[in-house]
């Protein structure tokens, strides 16, 4: 049985607050936000300047269109500290992404700034079902990363106690979680995942007291949610966060799982044509843009940030009423054009998961042969299919193409894999292999 529903609130004031009065909140605190910006960032002066726009004009949250976007390009062409609205001596924590090549995209933060991500992060422990009386083990990597230090310090400030094991070695995680009994986990859920069937293959899941567990960082899936909950027996809930908008706590998901709410009283959240640019209305498809009302360190106005989803102001099960945002469905910089049509992983990876018999590890590799695209999923068969007979493969392989073709449109090349030959992540797990740009460098 999954953990029993409990609904305490982290700040009942602001999580269950008449939407009217929020509006009013945000506003006043938009309208400060964006005077800091505008006095102290010299380079998004210029800019609203260039749209003829002052503090002044913008008084409401009706008025955020009036304001130019930002985006992560802007943190590395004005690396490392033209875009702080602080003095530097002010600046107590600085955050960012390792970065795969060239320089890393890196934050400054504030004692307020800190202080706002920390509440951040205890609200989302406690919508997930955290207290005071659990133990949680943070698997997510310490550093410039702001996964670890964030889950670490939002799970301290519910007074649980934290077990700071970071990132890898799965063996010493399983001893430190049998021993110390360990209630909840912090990790990507990809290496949850993996922890889960480490487990299962040890047969110590009878020495797992795990009940919930906050999973984020990267794109996961319903289908992924399930079979990770039916491997260990608990409440599975979703994170959501930028380190430029403040770190993970951003959004999560309750115990209702039915989207993931978000700290309106920090950030304001817009969904836009990625295209256009222009606004769209709740309950449409778009790119998410933030931002945040009470970062003094680092501000963002408008941020995009490529990831497309979807937005609902009506009041949750649990009684929380902060806009949702639902899981993410894909991001504008990770869709593949593969023979003219717009791919998403998380798109295919919805259409083999539903599939008995599939692990939820893989590999979408896409080349091109004799000037035209293909596309190849490489996905993991369980133990127990494994073994079955070529037929049963067959039909699995006929029926995960079928899907593909209905729901994206192009077919592709099904390789079935043996159990545990995929790679296994610790971290952001690498789902593409896109060798077209691999030949063309």
């Amino acid at each position: 049985m999954k953990r029993q529903k409990e609904y305490r609130y982290y700040n009942p004031v602001i999580e269950c607050m008449d939407r009217a009065k929020l509006r009013e909140l945000q506003n006043e605190r938009l309208r400060e936000t964006v005077k800091l910006e505008y006095e102290n960032v010299p380079m998004y002066r210029e800019r609203m300047d260039a749209k003829g726009v002052k503090p002044e004009d913008i008084q409401t949250i009706d008025d955020l269109r009036k304001l130019p976007f930002m985006d992560k390009q802007d943190l590395r062409d004005y690396y490392p500290w033209a875009m702080l609205a602080a003095p530097l001596k002010d600046i107590v924590r600085v955050q960012g992404s390792s970065g795969t090549t060239g320089k890393p995209i890196v934050c400054g933060y504030t004692e307020n700034d800190v202080e706002v991500w920390t509440e951040m992060v205890a609200r989302a422990c406690v919508e997930a079902g955290g207290s005071d009386e659990d133990i949680v083990q943070v698997c997510y990597g310490y550093g410039l990363f702001t996964g670890g230090l964030g889950a670490h310090q939002g799970a301290t400030r519910c007074g649980a106690t934290v077990i700071p094991m970071s990132a890898g070695n799965t063996n010493r995680q399983l001893m430190m979680m049998q021993d110390l009994g360990s209630t909840m986990l912090c990790c990507t859920p990809s290496y949850a995942t993996y922890l889960a069937e480490t487990i299962v293959d040890q047969g110590i899941k009878d020495k797992i007291k795990l009940r919930s567990g906050l999973f984020g960082a990267e794109p996961w899936t319903e289908e992924m949610r399930q079979h990770l909950e039916e491997l260990l027996d608990f409440d599975a809930c979703d994170i959501y966060g930028l380190t430029e908008i403040g770190g993970p706590g951003v959004a999560s998901e309750c115990l209702w799982k039915c989207g993931m709410h978000i700290a309106e009283d920090h950030v304001i959240a817009e969904i836009i044509n990625p295209e256009t640019g222009e606004p769209l209305p709740y309950g449409e498809v778009g790119e998410l843009v933030f931002t945040t009302i009470t970062k003094t360190g680092m501000p963002m106005l408008r941020y995009r940030t490529h990831d497309l989803c979807r937005l609902t102001d009506e009041k949750c099960e649990c009684g929380r009423t902060l806009a949702r945002m639902s899981r993410i469905l894909g991001r504008t910089d990770d869709m593949m054009v593969i023979r003219g049509v717009n791919v998403f992983p998380s798109q295919v990876e919805t259409c083999f998961m539903q599939e008995e018999g599939i692990a939820p590890f893989y590999m979408l590799v896409v080349d091109r042969v004799n000037n035209s695209d293909t596309l190849e999923l490489q996905v993991e068969l369980t133990e127990e299919y494994y073994a079955k007979s070529d037929d049963v493969k067959e039909k699995i392989v006929k029926a995960i193409g079928a899907r593909i073709k209905s729901t994206v449109g192009i077919s592709a090349k099904i390789t079935l894999m043996a159990p545990k030959t995929m790679p296994r992540s610790e971290g952001k797990a690498k789902r593409v292999m896109d060798n077209r740009n691999i030949k063309n460098m």
